[in-house]
């Protein structure tokens, strides 16, 4: 055991120990299988952005009230989720940009509903697993 310099002797970190493999042997099969079937770099970067997205509840409330509603027009959906609109407008550009949501105009006013029944699923699936490990 390491003597830090304050001269007490260092604990190992029991996290580390749980975390970490005993014996650092490396399978190369398993490690190529896991490779060929992982995340391409550009594909865990296009993920981790959509997660950060989704990482303000502001935005995650007006895309489950969506879901429920199928369709609302800005106004309606910031009157909703108790945001301000230009609020509402700004987070539901960016959605549009990442292809979360789509918009469609009618006269004056712009109608947002989510793009796809994958991000339907992605919101359902994230809401269950939140509301299991509440359990």
């Amino acid at each position: 055991m390491s003597t830090p310099a304050s001269g007490r002797a260092a604990r190992p970190d029991p996290v580390v120990g749980l975390d970490a493999c005993a014996e650092r042997t490396v399978d190369p099969q398993r490690v190529a299988g896991a490779r060929d079937r992982g995340l391409s770099p550009v594909d865990a970067r296009r993920l981790a952005e959509l997660f950060r997205l989704l990482g303000d509840p502001n935005r995650v409330r007006m895309l489950y009230t969506l879901l429920e509603a199928g369709e609302l027009c800005v106004c309606d959906l910031a009157q909703a989720v108790e945001v301000q609109e230009a609020s509402v407008s700004n987070a539901l550009r960016l959605l549009r940009t990442a292809g979360v949501v789509r918009n469609r105009r009618d006269g004056r006013k712009v109608y947002y509903r989510l793009d796809d029944s994958h991000v339907r699923l992605l919101l359902d699936l994230s809401a269950e697993h939140v509301r299991h490990s509440d359990g």
